[in-house]
């Protein structure tokens, strides 16, 4: 963790795959923007942020270098799984005062599409920050 921010820290939902590594990033990008830190949280909730990954050692590892290398402030957090990752998410947002909310979105089938994720769709629908879902390339 490096020095804390002046400005309350973008909060991107993180998992260790494709769509968390495009959340982190883009995370990355908009904290350096608003000259502020990214606040990385993941979950142990029952179905993770996108698909039930909680950060192992050498996924965190990974995820402290490129923070690192990033230059930006950050924190690492792991949330609790007595609630859903949705919920911990809104919440922290709020907590912290985070200007926005960074999540990864998957691709999903024309079914999957109607209904976007609960996780996905809760955070859209609860947040009272700004929200950014970013598809992984």
């Amino acid at each position: 963790m490096t020095s804390p921010p002046t400005t309350p820290p973008v909060v991107v939902g993180y998992v260790p795959n494709a769509q968390g590594r495009a959340a982190l990033q883009h995370g990355i990008a908009e904290a350096r923007l608003r000259g502020t830190g990214v606040l990385v949280a993941n979950s142990a909730g029952s179905d993770g942020f996108a698909d039930a990954k909680r950060i192992g050692e050498e996924d965190d590892a990974e995820l402290q270098r490129e923070l690192a290398a990033s230059g930006v402030p950050f924190e690492v957090r792991r949330l609790g799984s007595q609630r859903s990752p949705s919920e911990h998410l809104v919440d922290l947002a709020e907590e912290v005062g985070a200007p926005l909310l960074v999540i990864g979105l998957r691709q999903r089938s024309l079914v999957g599409k109607l209904i976007m994720g609960s996780n996905a769709q809760r955070i859209l629908l609860d947040a009272t920050v700004p929200v950014l879902a970013v598809k992984a390339s």
